[in-house]
């Protein structure tokens, strides 16, 4: 992989998983799959700004429950809640419906029905409680869990087939397995410098892949890209409360 090509991936990949204010050449794009090596550091970006944030608030006097507050907006602002919205979509699509037709129609329909405000809950609820504790403990552990709840995204996309035949995955397209297999590596490299429980960490991302993915391919038949943000939400949280 030639240096232009790196730097064209890691502006790819902000453009597609952040809002952070950068410019991607055209290029950049082009590299549609190929650039899903980069998540992980995406992800290790946006949770490393978090557990700035946090700990910047820590150290200015505010209470933990409050910082940790202030973590999950700069998350929210810097993601655009991309993947809250793809977990809140497949609530509602994969046990809104009763076949995989109408399970993508209710996925693709812009208004929140009652099982993703639910799913929103939940998992604000979760992760809050999960950042407030570890932000006093271990706060480089959020750029663990971030980076490699971003990893298994390129996992779904190279082994579930589309399950329809437009949208953003689609789009994308699916990584080869070299591909998968750098982010994976950059990930549990991201790991081992941040927590020393990597290994437990391995083994709930992998269960918590797995799980999506039987669920999506028994429901639709295949991913999405409300599935990977689904997919990126349900990891992070069981890391982050596997972490506590």
């Amino acid at each position: 992989m030639r240096i232009s090509d790196i730097w064209l991936d890691l502006a790819a990949a902000c453009a597609l998983l952040t809002r952070l204010p950068l410019r991607a050449p055209d290029a950049a794009f082009k590299r549609g799959a190929r650039s899903t090596w980069a998540f992980p550091i995406v992800g290790a970006l946006t949770g490393g700004l978090a557990a700035g944030t946090g700990c910047i608030a820590l150290a200015i006097g505010l209470p933990a429950p409050i910082a940790a507050l202030a973590a999950m907006a700069i998350t929210t602002i810097t993601t655009g809640a991309i993947h809250e919205d793809g977990l809140a979509d497949s609530a509602d699509g994969l046990w809104g419906g009763w076949s995989p037709e109408r399970r993508l129609e209710i996925m693709k329909d812009s208004q929140i029905g009652s099982y993703g405000v639910i799913a929103l809950i939940f998992a604000m609820a979760a992760r809050w409680i999960a950042i407030t504790t570890l932000l006093t403990t271990a706060p480089l552990a959020l750029m663990a869990a971030a980076a490699l709840s971003r990893a298994v995204m390129p996992v779904i996309m190279a082994t579930l087939p589309h399950a329809r035949s437009n949208g953003l995955s689609h789009a994308t397209g699916r990584p080869n397995g070299l591909t998968v297999v750098i982010g994976l590596a950059i990930a549990i490299l991201i790991c081992l410098l941040t927590t020393p429980q990597t290994p437990l960490l391995l083994i709930i991302a992998a269960t918590t892949t797995a799980t999506v993915a039987l669920i999506a391919k028994r429901k639709i038949n295949g991913q999405t890209g409300d599935i990977l943000g689904a997919t990126q939400q349900v990891t992070e949280i069981a890391l982050l409360t596997a972490l506590i």
